[in-house]
């Protein structure tokens, strides 16, 4: 991977563009629908009864809900906005707006339906089976309505505010995801017909609590008192709904002279005025009544879901606190890299020491993250020979330590510098809250730069040592956040090699300051140069193949679009390079069409940890050029973020990364695969046993790997005494 143009760069760009020309216009999935298949792919998931724990499923009902609620949020918000503003651009599938939408709506009602049906007919009796219980108002039993009835009128009463509406008080306005209660009311008086609105309090538990494993929804309660809310009134109908708004944030910075004052005010303006994009309703409403709040709320039948209650599974997360350990993954406790391991066991190891032996390659969740890379923050906080620290900060906890360390470094008297991303989507308003606490313990706090977000992951500490000044690194591809950094999988580098510390004091430099850095030696750094570096080295890998040279493509993201990208590697494809893609959500790649993608294998994991390392490898004539780093190949991460992939360069951690691409093809490796346009889950074998679960599988390597530190990198052989999946030659 190079970040700089070579010679004759020029030529071969045109006899891209050229090739490129020659490939079908229909090469790309639709990107939209394509995040819906991966949110099928949680949803299979939930309906996994042979590799996959109740509760487990229960929470992967819970996550699918979540994605969806997001994806209506934002894209499907954005899409509607591009309509009503009369933006007739087709999508790079060649859909038009509205032909997308309603493709977007059709499929979202089918897998809503089909979670609704998972849930009602799968998860939920296997729950009662198993005496975990989500009972309604008229399964309880005499001694808990009387609980209830007390729980009430002391905790619950007094928190509602039940709005009419009449000619002296409008339809209230309904916020975003919140859980509502409709009721039509008849004044016995006047025979005149009235609705009212309920907010159910986000406050409360969803789910309360009748016994250790019995749970009763709060709304339930709720609409069993409503004639204690509407005392002279008769209840003609209640039902329960949900809005869903555009709640993507639009700044304008060019226009604003502080971006945290204009950011602060589009979060205000974020909860009210914005659009709906989605009204759920319970499937036993009746007409008058949904046809009063679709058209309060002006939303189109294809906009309105009918489901059964209980509305808005993302409750089922509540049911993962139950104590049932025999429903749920076994324990996982991150063990500290072997590297990193103390000398001695009543010892804390010296991170400094450690990465000036050699680099280490840390894996999370597999590898500690709090002995790893918050300890490294930590250690810096307290070294007094450590002259300055600086990070950035994407998305982070509400109780980080590492916010403690820098504000600890920070009054300590070091130089420490914050770059604080406030623009993290649905984060906006937490980086906020860290960033104005960092500035008031005077850490110098940065907010990017204007018109990119800031997404790269690094770490820079200059530590003043016999030799003179020593400055160490770590680069990642997943977020400074304690609590995700147990539940993403993600990689980082942590190192002192002075090529990759000065091409990153550069970096920060240009973040910081008024820079025009674009050159680098072991970064690729967007927006100028990853698309770039990568297409060189794709290209690199066709002339190999060409020249008869070992060649191979492997890459592991997130997600995949970029066009450019994209048809690089159906060149790739075409020129006969295997190409291996390990995406999890979005992808707009065709693997296996005859003429364009025959040499493309993709497929996508799922798990007990989301997958979230983004890894570039290339063959190289047989001298593998490896790359860790923050970026997916997307318009906004190669075009509109601070994005930085670092080379890797040690012979063991090649080997590590090249196993791990090795297992995750593996015929014996749990996977869905993509071909064209379709996913097909590949989880047992002939006999119907579940094939290897990818990171169960790490779980059993890490627990029996050996924790004292090397003279040498650490070569971690992935593949342990599992028979039938062997590393390939």
């Amino acid at each position: 991977m190079s970040n700089a143009p070579g010679p004759g760069d020029r030529d071969a760009t045109s006899a891209d563009q050229s090739a490129d020309e020659q490939l079908p216009p229909d090469r790309y999935s639709e990107r939209e629908l394509s995040w819906l298949a991966f949110n099928e792919r949680v949803l299979d998931q939930a309906r996994d009864r042979l590799r996959v724990p109740l509760l487990e499923r229960a929470k992967f009902l819970a996550i699918f809900s979540s994605n969806l609620d997001e994806f209506f949020m934002v894209r499907v918000a954005g899409l509607k906005r591009r309509i009503e503003a009369g933006v007739a651009v087709r999508s790079i599938a060649g859909m038009m707006p509205r032909e997308l939408r309603d493709a977007i709506l059709t499929r979202a009602h089918e897998l809503v339906t089909e979670q609704s049906r998972v849930f009602h007919e799968e998860v939920l009796p296997e729950l009662t089976e198993q005496h975990v219980e989500l009972v309604r108002w008229n399964e309880l039993t005499h001694d808990e309505h009387d609980r209830m009835n007390e729980l009430f009128t002391e905790r619950i009463y007094p928190v509602l505010t039940p709005l009419a509406v009449d000619p002296s008080h409008p339809f209230p306005y309904i916020s975003g995801l919140s859980l509502n209660i409709a009721v039509l009311l008849l004044n016995p008086d006047t025979e005149a017909r009235q609705f009212a609105r309920i907010k159910v309090p986000s406050i409360l538990d969803r789910f309360i609590k009748l016994g250790d494993t019995r749970f009763v929804p709060l709304e339930e309660v709720i609409l069993a008192h409503l004639s204690e809310l509407f005392t002279g009134m008769k209840v003609l109908q209640s039902t329960t709904f949900r809005v869903t708004r555009n709640e993507d944030v639009e700044v304008e910075e060019d226009d604003a002279e502080n971006l945290l004052y204009a950011l602060e005010k589009e979060l205000l303006r974020r909860k009210v005025g914005r659009s709906p994009v989605r009204l759920e309703v319970e499937d036993t409403i009746e007409d008058d009544l949904l046809e009063l709040l679709a058209d309060e709320l002006d939303v189109s039948p294809k906009e309105i879901f009918k489901l059964p209650a209980p509305l808005d599974l993302t409750a089922l997360f509540r049911l993962t606190d139950v104590d049932r350990d025999d429903l749920k993954y076994s324990n996982f406790l991150p063990k500290t890299h072997p590297d990193l391991a103390p000398v001695e066991t009543s010892s804390e190891a010296d991170l400094f020491k450690a990465i000036r032996r050699h680099d280490v390659l840390l894996h999370h969740p597999y590898d500690s993250f709090a002995t790893s890379v918050q300890r490294l923050v930590e250690q810096a906080a307290a070294d007094p020979h450590v002259l300055a620290i600086k990070q950035t900060l994407y998305r982070t906890s509400g109780d980080s330590p590492i916010i403690d360390a820098l504000i600890e470094a920070a009054e300590a008297g070091k130089q420490v510098l914050a770059l604080v991303e406030i623009k993290a989507r649905f984060d906006e308003q937490n980086n906020i809250a860290w960033a104005r606490k960092l500035e008031r313990h005077g850490v110098h706090v940065v907010y990017g730069m204007v018109g990119l977000k800031t997404h790269c992951k690094l770490i820079l500490v200059v530590r003043d040592e016999a030799e003179g000044l020593r400055s160490y690194v770590h680069i990642g591809t997943g977020n400074y956040n304690p609590k995700t950094a147990r539940q993403y999988e993600d990689m980082g580098l942590l190192t002192c090699n002075p090529i990759v510390a000065d091409d990153v004091a550069r970096l920060f430099n240009h973040l910081s300051g008024m820079t025009q850095e674009t050159h680098y030696r072991r970064l690729l750094v967007a927006p100028q140069g990853v698309r770039t570096g990568l297409i060189a080295a794709i290209d690199r890998e066709i002339a190999n193949k060409k020249a008869g040279l070992p060649a191979r493509i492997r890459i592991k993201v997130n997600s995949i679009v970029d066009e450019r990208i994209i048809d690089a590697l159906y060149r790739a494809s075409r020129a006969g390079v295997e190409v291996d893609l390990w995406v999890r959500g979005i992808c707009g790649v065709r693997p296996g069409v005859p003429g364009l993608s025959e040499n493309i294998r993709l497929i996508s994991i799922l798990g007990r940890f989301l997958e979230h390392s983004r890894l570039f490898w290339f063959e190289n004539a047989g001298n593998p050029s490896v790359g860790i780093g923050s970026a997916d190949l997307m318009h906004r991460n190669l075009d509109r973020r601070v994005e930085a992939i670092v080379l890797i360069t040690h012979a063991n951690h090649i080997a590590e990364i090249g196993q791990l691409f090795d297992l995750a093809f593996d015929p014996g490796t749990v996977n869905w695969k993509l071909d064209d346009r379709s996913w097909h889950p590949d989880t047992t074998n002939a006999a119907g046993e579940p094939k290897l679960d990818l990171q169960e599988h790490l779980i059993d390597v890490v627990s029996h790997r050996r924790h004292a530190p090397s003279d040498g990198p650490s070569r971690r052989t992935l593949f342990f005494q599992r028979p039938g999946v062997l590393p390939r030659p």
